[in-house]
């Protein structure tokens, strides 16, 4: 303990003697737009000419992105430095915590592995973390004009007080001024900006510079009564008033509740004529990166939709996506507890198209393996046999950036993402790879990844990211409208190219972000709070 207390010294002084822009936001409670606040800052802050970075210091999320350093951080955190016009660092995210099980979650420390711990015995790993988590920020100081600190959860959390990295704790540590954020939306937000203010300590009342309210509906200004209300209970200023941005939807999302939307009317009857691929996603309860899925949500010809348990796999279903997952054996039991394996079963034999991703395409071998006790106490399971693949879960976790190409469905079509895993697949199934991908192994080298069945129906792969390139996407939709499900006329495929750009679309949703929070808060004054003013 004193060792840490020594280290904690150390880097606080280096952060005092190099201070530089910086300003912390935290919410009312959690999901109060907090992310996107900051992704929508740093790319006007990076308009200004500033260079800005992104920082949170502890995340809770199955959603990760790999660096180019080969570590993986929170998906917002890539979305942020994406804004910002930076490549994604382990530094940005130093705390990930992966929930495998509903006590315990894996560790991720700086970008790598760090172990699996129960809820509640993290709370004793927190001084040991706040080192390092310092010492990320402290590099980021040194490299950009301003952070963009997020917090985690709600600032009034003062049962947990003690020891907390995410928010109070850490603004004090690194000594930062803090904005609250409070969402309109869910109702209560005057009660919630004012009992924060009740609840916490007088010090830490003075760390916030003022407060601003997201996710507002309607005239603003018929809520200048309740901003008056507020600023004199608090004495914190206002800071502005966002109205609810209904682009966000174009954006990656934390929270896999973002995918289930309901069918729109025109939709249903665009479906029922067979004139939208209808694609289904089976929930899994440790669904993991399923930003995978953002993509098609964009797409104006695909009807997308999240089934979860209890709920029957729809036999007109043309592509059915078995996603990500945190625990692939626990998600596996999970899967054929649903039933889902049987309406898999009937769905192939119907002609239907199956799309494995990562953990989803592990579940589709004969086998999967887990001698170190990756997942729990079961070491062998068997998978729904669909593949002639065996999988085994090591110990070690494979992260890295890929490239290549894809000579299925007719096309060569180039991309790029990302490898998360921690198991090694084998199997005569690999003798057909659906990718080829760059060996960086070897100069100039090639790799096969994943698997096509030969009648080129269904689909595996450990490649995150598979479906944002737009050629892959593009000529992928378009075989399965070729080849539709028994009982189904083909659709007329998309001429390759106009299709949606799913990148561009990101890109262009990130400027008007921007241009929405330049209209409607201070940012000036959120400079200045920044700056130390």
């Amino acid at each position: 303990m004193l060792e840490s207390i020594h280290k904690i010294g150390c880097v606080v002084g280096d952060l005092l003697m190099s201070r530089k822009a910086a300003v912390m936001f935290q919410g009312t409670g959690s999901d109060v737009g907090k992310s996107l606040i900051v992704a929508g800052l740093g790319r006007a802050f990076l308009r200004r000419g500033f260079s800005v970075c992104p920082f949170k210091s502890q995340n809770m999320s199955n959603n990760a992105a790999v660096t180019p350093e080969g570590g993986e951080i929170g998906r917002a955190q890539a979305l942020q430095a994406k804004a910002c016009g930076l490549a994604p660092h382990s530094d940005m995210n130093p705390i990930l915590l992966k929930p495998q099980t509903d006590i315990g979650s894996q560790v991720i420390v700086q970008g790598r592995v760090f172990g699996t711990v129960k809820a509640s015995d993290y709370r004793s790993l927190k001084p040991q973390l706040l080192p390092k988590v310092l010492e990320s920020f402290s590099r980021l100081q040194q490299q950009a004009d301003i952070i963009l600190v997020e917090g985690a959860g709600s600032a009034a959390e003062v049962n947990l007080r003690q020891g907390d990295i995410a928010n109070m704790g850490f603004a004090e540590a690194a000594d930062l001024p803090v904005i609250l954020i409070g969402d309109i939306d869910r109702g209560g937000v005057l009660a919630s900006l004012v009992g924060t203010h009740a609840l916490l300590p007088d010090c830490e009342n003075a760390r916030i510079k003022g407060y601003l309210i997201n996710r507002f509906r309607g005239d603003i200004t018929l809520f200048s009564k309740a901003l008056d209300i507020m600023t004199e209970a608090t004495t914190w200023p206002s800071l502005g008033v966002l109205p609810w941005f209904e682009a966000a939807k174009n954006l990656p999302a934390e929270d896999s509740v973002a995918l289930e939307r309901p069918l729109h009317a025109d939709e249903k009857k665009e479906l029922q004529k067979g004139k939208l691929l209808q694609i289904v996603v089976l929930c899994l309860p440790r669904i993991a990166n399923f930003d995978d899925l953002d993509p098609l949500k964009k797409e104006p010809s695909v009807s997308l939709t999240l089934l979860r348990p209890g709920q029957v796999l729809p036999g007109t279903a043309d592509l059915v996506i078995l996603p990500g997952s945190k625990a692939t054996l626990a998600d596996l039991e999970a899967l054929r507890e649903a039933g889902w394996d049987i309406d898999l079963y009937a769905h192939i034999r119907r002609g239907g198209h199956v799309l494995g991703l990562c953990g989803g395409y592990q579940m589709l071998g004969r086998d999967i393996m887990d001698p170190y006790g990756i997942e729990g106490d079961v070491a062998q399971a068997p998978g729904l046999d669909i593949l002639d693949i065996t999988t085994t879960l090591g110990d070690q976790k494979t992260l890295t950036l890929v490239e290549g190409k894809s000579l299925a469905f007719g096309e060569d079509a180039y991309l790029s993402g990302y490898e998360m895993h921690m198991g090694q697949t084998t199997g005569t199934a690999l003798s057909r790879p659906l990718l080829v991908l760059k060996d960086h192994a070897q100069e100039g080298g090639l790799r096969p990844e994943g698997v096509l069945s030969q009648d080129q129906r269904i689909c595996g792969s450990y490649v995150h990211g598979l479906l944002s390139e737009d050629g892959f996407r593009h000529s992928y939709l378009n075989h399965i409208r070729r080849h539709p499900v028994q009982g189904k006329e083909a659709i007329a495929p998309m001429i390759l190219g106009k299709g949606q750009s799913y990148e561009a679309l990101v890109e262009e949703t990130l400027e008007s972000l921007a241009d929405h929070i330049e209209a409607f808060l201070d940012v000036d004054r959120i400079l200045a709070i920044a700056r130390g003013a």
